[in-house]
């Protein structure tokens, strides 16, 4: 996991998985030093995670006073619980939905929970944040948000693309890529992600991009994208061509054989 700054007073806590065919994942989560102090998710379900000690070594996770909790994926809630111990004043900010689905592995302490429904806003001491539902999600939970003094939007999974490598995943900016490069890891990242965009009226989901084009943020943060600064309008028109682009369609049985196959042959055979 990697840790650095995006603007005066925003931190990335980033780390990535590899998915071979596909590229490396970013997964991040943000921390914003308002006064009130907000998590922007909280990382990786992975037992080699640790977030809350990644988050010790920029503040004092007991400071948290917000853990804004994107969706209910097991790719944005890994830390969640252990900062609900550190963080004894933090509530989680969240919808009557994704509380919901939270229940069917382990509920969300009912007196730490805050629901937020887009189009509704946060005073969190020296700012508003307004929660809006991004353009491409793949859950009905998902919920981002603006930060309207810096600027800053969290836009969740949509924006997302694979990386072509660790480093630039988890240390590097959108802007490493080429613009081509990452409007096609753009666009594989929505079919994969929001395969739904296939099957709706073209028209009114580019509809729904005006928001945030009029907005035109500074800076966009994506959970599974590094920092994409003054790039608002090209990524728009990239994922407005989400409909027209080729549906994503996985690996079947047989190329999993062959996968297998190759380990063996390298000497890596599976467990």
């Amino acid at each position: 996991m990697d840790t650095h700054k995006v603007g005066s007073d925003t931190t990335v806590i980033a780390d990535s998985l590899e998915v071979p065919g596909i590229g490396h994942i970013p997964v991040n989560a943000y921390v914003l030093t308002a006064a009130e102090p907000v998590v922007v998710d909280t990382g990786l379900s992975i037992e080699d995670r640790d977030f809350v000690a990644a988050l010790g070594g920029m503040m004092d996770p007991a400071d948290v006073r917000w853990i804004w909790l994107t969706h209910p994926d097991r790719d944005h809630t890994g830390g969640i619980f252990d900062l609900l111990d550190a963080a004894p004043h933090a509530r989680v900010i969240t919808t009557f939905i994704g509380f919901g689905i939270m229940t069917t592995e382990r509920a969300l302490p009912m007196d730490r929970v805050y629901f937020l429904n887009p189009g509704q806003s946060l005073d969190v001491g020296d700012r508003r944040l307004h929660a809006f539902r991004p353009p491409l999600f793949d859950s009905p939970a998902t919920v981002g948000f603006y930060d309207d003094r810096t600027r800053i939007c969290f836009s969740s999974d949509c924006f997302g693309g694979p990386m072509p490598s660790a480093e630039i995943a988890e240390s590097g900016h959108a802007s490493d890529l080429k613009p081509e490069e990452l409007r096609q890891a753009q666009l594989l990242w929505a079919t994969l992600d929001s395969p739904w965009v296939h099957l709706v009226d073209a028209e009114k989901y580019r509809a729904t991009l005006a928001p945030l084009r009029e907005l035109n943020p500074e800076i966009v943060l994506c959970t599974h994208l590094p920092p994409a600064v003054r790039m608002t309008d090209r990524m728009l028109g990239t994922i407005a061509a989400a409909p027209d682009a080729d549906p994503f369609v996985g690996p079947d049985q047989v190329a999993l054989e062959q996968l297998l196959a190759s380990f063996e042959r390298g000497g890596m055979a599976p467990a």
